[in-house]
């Protein structure tokens, strides 16, 4: 049945996952240039910042494509969803729920690299800051885990009263 726990907890996920696309994952202002370099999903990109903190010409450094970051937070959706309304086979649920885990454990992987391989190569310096899409894949595998929790909390449910009959 759709109406259960693990479906808010599921659709949650979904939420947090598209989130991600639109969020800030990292941030970090050069120390010598001036330059702020931003992870989003899609890209790694760095903007030349004024005394005002506004954004000034053009960069002197070339965007880099972070896409495979929001690759994987669609399929971490697409599969959380698809997982929603599997509800008559809760083994298949618990199946694509472990896929999701590695999904997204993936995806934090990949954030990871980008923020602290890809864009300290891109600016010099000590404040780096992880920004709120840094955290969605982390609350994203909170989810999941509950979600799964109470998917075999059910098995096991039927499970008990199939050997009562």
């Amino acid at each position: 049945m759709i109406q259960r726990i693990q479906t808010v907890f599921l659709t949650l996920l979904v939420i947090a996952m598209v989130s991600l696309l639109f969020l800030p994952i990292w941030s970090k202002t050069d120390a010598t240039t001036g330059e702020e370099v931003v992870l989003t999903a899609w890209e790694l990109s760095s903007e030349p910042l004024s005394t005002l903190g506004e954004t000034a010409q053009a960069s002197s450094q070339p965007n880099q494509s972070a896409i495979a970051i929001a690759i994987l937070a669609i399929v971490a959706a697409g599969i959380a969803i698809y997982e929603i309304f599997q509800y008559k086979s809760r083994m298949t649920q618990m199946k694509f729920g472990l896929i999701n885990t590695l999904v997204m454990v993936a995806l934090f992987g990949t954030a990871f690299y980008y923020a602290n391989y890809q864009g300290n190569a891109m600016a010099t310096g000590n404040d780096a800051n992880y920004e709120a899409g840094f955290y969605m894949p982390i609350l994203a595998l909170l989810l999941n885990a509950l979600a799964n929790r109470f998917i075999k909390r059910d098995e096991d449910l039927v499970r008990s009263v199939d050997r009562l009959r």
